[in-house]
């Protein structure tokens, strides 16, 4: 049997069309199943929307429709981008969907019934956009720390689950699992702001609107937020609270949670804790990925610096943009996005690197062979490092990938492109052409600049699908292995521009 991977975005919260910052997380996460499925995984990979709170139902009401039709728009819209990212998810969730609202009440019952939720009156600051409660010493310069936004005065009757009573237990599985939260910062900021000063109780009702999972026991109340949005992990894979699936104990527990850094916080806090009140494992890591930004600045409507992907894939295409946001949002820091820096990037990478070595290498084969190309075995200096490169490629490119670096993984990949353009100057294969007694020598060139090509596009596969798929079709070679192969017999096709160089509009 394969070994399982499971793979889990936070959910899209449907207050908006999601911008080009927020579809960074749905590529991320697809970059690496696609990756985890090329080396053989049974993969799992889901997302969805979060679909209830008091924001939905002002945005509903602002627009004359019901929360309900809000949703279904905003959802679909969601869905829609992720389609034209090329994002290969297994489930798309709501967490209006009828089985979700049922589990959720049933895990608030639950958890009430075991002493983990009682009632009580929340009197605290509150940041409406992010729908949180916050003291004092959490806010920054008197503002929300999540998003800036100023907080307003609540008081209104409310359940709460006991986050002091796990205090502990989550102290001591951060202390024994080390790389739970990764990078390593995000670790360090929430144990020190959060977790250190004592954990305060968290609101998990409201009664102050009502578009939410009724509380059955009292039905005035609305699940709140989190309870709500964090166990979608849960309820769409076949939990509940009084028997689980064999599916949720095939693909539970998660082996990474992908989630924005503006998250981490109920990632790293709320959700463990909810876990072990339900008695279930624990995701094995949480990654909390680092933001793109407009022109070095967060992404804000208000602020107009907002980039949408089906704008700019409508530009530049699909994995052209794909391309762009895994190769230049680094493992632990923000990344920057503008259109003078795409089109560097599609010029300099995709166009020139890429792009010139498949034109230039299937041109040959189809000039001097007629496309037909097998390895003569007339070898020279260059070869040797030119193939060791390939044959690493492999444990280069994973052991990358296992460390969440997908931007360095790409540059493996391009390391073997670069080094395979070079081959082409160190052979010269126009020379050779020109002696008849060297027809040998270079065919044998032009084969291992098509295993080059071929295991570069296999590796592609995980970030510029469509791509990989078009220079496979143009070599004409289905033969998946990760290292270099010496028998293999190449009939290649017309070559075709893969990317075209943009000119500066300046």
């Amino acid at each position: 049997m394969k070994e399982k991977f499971s793979i889990f975005t936070a959910i899209a919260y449907t207050s908006a069309k999601p911008h080009i910052g927020n579809t960074y997380e749905i590529v991320l996460a697809d970059a690496i199943a696609r990756f985890k499925r090329l080396k053989g995984y049974d993969v799992y990979f889901q997302t969805g929307t979060d679909e209830h709170g008091e924001k939905i139902a002002q945005k509903a009401l602002e627009n004359g429709l019901t929360p309900q039709e809000y949703c279904d728009n905003i959802s679909q819209e969601i869905q829609n981008i992720w389609d034209i990212m090329n994002t290969s998810y297994d489930r798309f969730v709501r967490t209006t969907d009828k089985n979700h609202e049922r589990v959720v009440a049933r895990i608030f019952e639950k958890l009430h019934e075991q002493g983990d939720i009682y009632l009580g009156k929340y009197e605290g600051l509150y940041c409406v956009p992010c729908e949180s409660f916050f003291t004092e010493s959490q806010l920054v310069e008197g503002k929300c720390p999540d998003c800036g936004r100023e907080v307003v005065e609540k008081s209104e009757e409310a359940y709460f689950f006991k986050m002091s009573k796990y205090q502990k237990q989550l102290e001591d599985y951060l202390e024994a699992h080390k790389d739970f939260i990764q990078p390593e910062s995000r670790k360090n900021e929430m144990v020190n702001n959060f977790i250190k000063p004592g954990l305060q109780d968290l609101c998990v009702s409201r009664t102050s609107f009502d578009w939410g999972i009724k509380v059955p026991m009292d039905p005035k109340h609305v699940v709140y937020v989190w309870l709500d949005a964090l166990t979608n992990y849960i309820t769409n894979i076949g939990y509940d609270v009084d028997s689980q699936t064999d599916e949720f104990n095939k693909i539970w527990p998660a082996d990474l949670h992908l989630v924005g850094k503006d998250i981490i916080r109920f990632h790293m806090i709320y959700w463990p804790i909810f876990l072990m009140a339900l008695d279930l494992p624990l995701p094995k890591k949480v990654f909390g990925h680092p933001w793109l930004l407009m022109a070095n600045d967060k992404m804000s409507k208000s602020k107009g610096n907002v980039m949408y992907a089906d704008d700019l894939v409508s530009i530049y295409g699909v994995d052209a943009i794909r391309y762009y946001v895994l190769h230049e949002i680094p493992f632990g820091h923000d990344g920057n996005i503008t259109d003078e820096l795409i089109v560097e990037r599609i010029n300099s990478d995709l166009a020139n690197v890429l792009g010139n070595l498949v034109n230039r290498t299937i041109s040959m084969a189809q000039k001097y062979f007629d496309g037909e190309v097998s390895n003569q075995n007339v070898l020279d200096q260059f070869d040797s490092e030119l193939v060791a490169s390939i044959n690493s490629l492999d444990e280069r490119v994973t052991k990358r990938m296992d460390e969440l670096e997908i931007g360095k993984a790409i540059d493996e990949i391009f390391e073997l492109l670069r080094r395979s353009n070079k081959y082409i100057d160190e052979t010269m294969p126009w020379s050779l052409a020109k002696d008849e007694n060297k027809r040998a020598r270079l065919e044998t060139v032009l084969y291992h600049l098509l295993e080059a090509i071929r295991v570069s596009a296999i590796y592609l596969s995980s970030f510029l699908p469509d791509t990989s798929k078009e220079i496979l079709r143009q070599i004409n070679q289905e033969n998946n292995s990760f290292s270099f192969e010496s028998t293999l017999k190449y009939q290649v096709l017309e070559p075709k521009i893969l990317f075209q160089r943009i000119e500066n509009k300046g």
